[in-house]
């Protein structure tokens, strides 16, 4: 048995146990020493190699970049406890909710505001779903074209800065940066940092928030059933202050850690 087919089988087994309901940390170190004592038994991996472990924890431990993980958790809890979130929803919801699929187009502004604040897919979509797929269903939307939109906006949270994988992956690439220029010679090579990463993401994040935008506008003209306009009894005045409101709070929160990263 060569590595690559150990890891593959490796990698599909940690899927079953995860797919099983097993705890994310137990699964994964317990596959990781299962398989390094299958691979010693089988010549192909030497068991010796985890005494260097503790050292690389140690590097990740010290990484002061790593630091924004928990901190974009916390953020995302703030959110939710806070109430901000389902405000934010709520406002938006009645600004857009008028028109046809408007509701639709507020979850995918709210989605891209909470994106930018946690920063965590799986945040936004637990958040998205509890708050705006309860709203949606009582509208009278598409079951499909609810759970579609709540999703799409989820996942708005890996590309619009900042964000914990844009995070995560300037540390892989700084280490990779310095191992490429030293094959061409460069001993000091531009470091790659977060900034960089979120400077050439918002870009690309916006353009995917206006195709949803657009999708669901166009979608809803077409299918106006799967889409039905919400209606309020507040005035347009009341409905603009609220919004302005809901907005202020999330949009502080994203220019202060944009600031003191650049810092």
């Amino acid at each position: 048995m060569t590595p690559e087919v150990l890891a593959i089988i490796m990698f599909l087994s940690t899927l079953v146990l995860l797919l099983f309901g097993f705890p994310v940390a137990f699964t994964l170190a317990g596959s990781a020493l299962i398989f390094a004592f299958i691979g010693d038994a089988l010549e192909i991996f030497n068991f010796r190699m985890l005494g260097f472990f503790p050292q690389r924890i140690f590097g990740t431990m010290t990484n002061e970049a790593l630091v924004a993980v928990p901190l974009f958790i916390f953020m995302g809890i703030m959110l939710e406890k806070t109430k901000i979130a389902a405000g934010l929803l709520q406002s938006i919801g009645e600004l857009f909710g008028s028109t046809k699929g408007g509701l639709g187009i507020g979850v995918v502004i709210v989605g891209m505001l909470l994106a930018a604040s946690t920063g965590i897919v799986g945040a936004t979509v637990v958040t998205m779903g509890m708050l705006s797929l309860p709203s949606m269903m009582k509208a009278g939307y598409d079951q499909k074209i609810a759970t579609g939109t709540i999703c799409a906006a989820g996942t708005l949270g890996q590309i619009i800065p900042p964000s914990i994988v844009l995070v995560l992956l300037a540390t892989i690439l700084q280490g990779a940066n310095e191992e490429a220029a030293m094959l061409v010679g460069n001993l000091d090579p531009e470091p790659v940092t977060a900034i960089d990463l979120f400077a050439g993401a918002i870009l690309p994040g916006l353009m995917l928030v206006v195709l949803f935008i657009i999708f669901i506008f166009f979608y809803a003209r077409f299918n106006p059933l799967s889409c039905p306009p919400v209606e309020t009894n507040r005035s347009r005045k009341e409905i603009y202050i609220e919004a302005a409101k809901s907005v202020i709070p999330p949009i502080t929160l994203i220019v202060l850690v944009l600031s003191l990263i650049h810092i």
